[in-house]
């Protein structure tokens, strides 16, 4: 007998697998999907994963050769997390906290991690910051049979340029996948409302559903605000459009909060506007779509721009998107610092795997399986769940990916713009001057914020902190601070970073002293 211990996810291919698995397609959502999974590990086993489409993390027990099977969805959209006892024992799941409460797990900081931290401003490869406790990395599935653990790949993001197509082929055959996917996204009984930004990838998926509601977050400072943009997309499209306009105390009031649910210290300061972002959403909505994935897919990001110039150096420092402070000044903060914890050294497999291929294709690879995993998936899935919301990503789809995947990067990036034949197919259904409006990102104003004494009371306390001292030299870490009080606005990622640490230890291992 098999039997679903969790799961959590969004099958989007579930009318094929009911069909192919001879189960009603009248059951209610919770009842099918669990059929699926049982039904489906009867027929597939192992190779479950490569049979589903969506989002998907979920673990169960095969009483009929005592086995617990766990799997993780190909681009890692659901966390999922593990770990062995003292006793030679399984602990596993979807939360962190749920297992820290399970008989066996013993709780101790992982102070390597924090050094990875420093760098990239979240956890990134299969450790967290608690020892022991690993993730269960995209697009593997984990056994545990007679004492014994055993990991296996089951799917690799690969690419293979094909240059027999023009940039209105690939634009046809995204908006082509994009159409056949919104047909299958939910059901005809859900209503949806979506997320809007300024930029394509969220006026794309706007267009193309049937969402008569749109979500966005904006401030009061011009510099920073996208809802002007997003509120003329919607007019234009004809949607209702909600704005929330978040003031700073509201922003450094929510930061515990965001870093008890996110269960993980993140140093991405967008993270805090979209918690609050969910929070407002899910006041009048359950549902709702968003646009993540095709910037890494597509060749978003403005840096992708460079990457040829980087060349084959990019595998001596390309670790992702964020890499805000190198090794020496790291050593002049950190209490324990540790010459053989590098960065470099979580993605030295990655670059092993993709030799031979264009540099665009390999930091593209790269933020597919680190970046996107450990910041941009972690950050909806913890924010949404915390404020009872559900996030669809359209755009986060193994066909759309395997479009990306044989597109040469001619279509990708050039001098003038980037994710070219992505807006082309944007274009399709949205005006020009929206589908190629220059990318803006989810940018915060926390680089003045941080400056004001009216608001960074609780960062400024961290800082001089015994909490702190634990972990930093309080002079190296205070005069950051003080330069970027005196002008040196780029500390902020830095201050930042280290504050978020701050905040989520306090809440873990302060506050909470669970399992010690």
């Amino acid at each position: 007998m098999i039997k679903i211990c969790e799961y959590r996810g969004h099958i989007v291919n579930w009318r094929s697998l009911c069909d192919e698995l001879g189960i009603s397609r009248e059951l209610s959502r919770d009842e099918r999907e669990t059929e699926i999974l049982v039904h489906g590990y009867e027929k597939w086993g192992h190779d479950i994963g490569g049979h589903l489409y969506g989002m998907f993390a979920f673990s169960l027990y095969d009483d009929s050769n005592d086995e617990i099977f766990c799997i993780r969805d190909h681009f890692g959209t659901k966390p999922f997390y593990y770990y062995i006892t003292e006793d030679n024992r399984l602990l596993c799941g979807t939360m962190i906290r749920s297992i820290m409460e399970k008989d066996g797990f013993v709780k101790e900081l992982n102070i390597d991690m924090l050094q990875i931290y420093m760098s990239l401003t979240y956890t990134a490869g299969e450790d967290t910051f608690l020892k022991g406790l690993k993730k269960l990395m995209p697009g593997r599935w984990l056994s545990f049979v007679n004492g014994k653990l055993e990991i296996c790949r089951y799917w690799t993001p690969e690419f293979n340029p094909d240059s027999t197509k023009s940039l209105d082929d690939w634009a046809d055959e995204i908006h082509a996948n994009v159409t056949q996917i919104f047909t299958e996204i939910k059901t005809d009984s859900e209503t949806a409302e979506s997320f809007l930004s300024g930029g394509v990838d969220s006026s794309y998926v706007l267009a193309m559903s049937d969402a008569k509601v749109c979500n966005s977050c904006g401030y009061d400072d011009e510099r920073f605000d996208e809802s002007a943009m997003a509120a003329g997309t919607a007019e234009l499209l004809g949607r209702e459009f909600n704005r929330c306009v978040i003031t700073p105390e509201q922003y450094f009031d929510i930061v515990p909060y965001v870093m008890k649910n996110m269960e993980q210290p993140l140093g991405d300061a967008s993270a805090i506007a979209f918690a609050i972002a969910c929070r407002e959403t899910a006041k009048h909505t359950k549902l709702c779509y968003s646009g993540e994935g095709a910037d890494e897919f597509f060749g978003g990001y403005n840096m992708y721009r460079n990457a040829e110039r980087y060349g084959d150096n990019l595998k001596t420092f390309y670790v992702g998107n964020t890499n805000i402070m190198k090794e020496d000044e790291k050593q002049r903060i950190l209490k324990h610092y540790d010459p053989e914890v590098l960065p470099i050294n979580i993605v030295k497999d990655i670059y092993e795997e993709i030799e031979g291929l264009d540099p665009l294709s390999k930091m593209s690879d790269i933020d597919i399986q680190i970046w996107l995993e450990g910041d941009i998936y972690l950050n909806v899935d913890k924010m949404s769940t915390a404020a009872g919301l559900e996030i669809r990503m359209p755009l986060t789809d193994r066909r759309i990916f395997d479009i990306a995947s044989r597109m040469p990067s001619e279509f990708k990036v050039n001098a003038e713009q980037n994710k070219v034949a992505f807006r082309t197919a944007a274009s399709k259904i949205l005006p020009e001057e929206i589908a190629f409006r220059k990318k803006l990102g989810f940018i915060v104003p926390i680089r003045i914020w941080l400056a004001d004494e009216r608001y960074n009371a609780d960062v400024r306390a961290k800082f001089q902190s015994e909490m702190a001292a634990e972990f930093f030299n309080l002079d190296e870490i205070n005069e950051i601070f003080r330069e970027y009080v005196g002008g040196n606005s780029d500390n902020w990622r830095k201050i930042w970073t280290i504050y978020t640490f701050l905040v989520w230890y306090e809440e873990y291992f302060v506050k909470n002293p669970l399992s010690e």
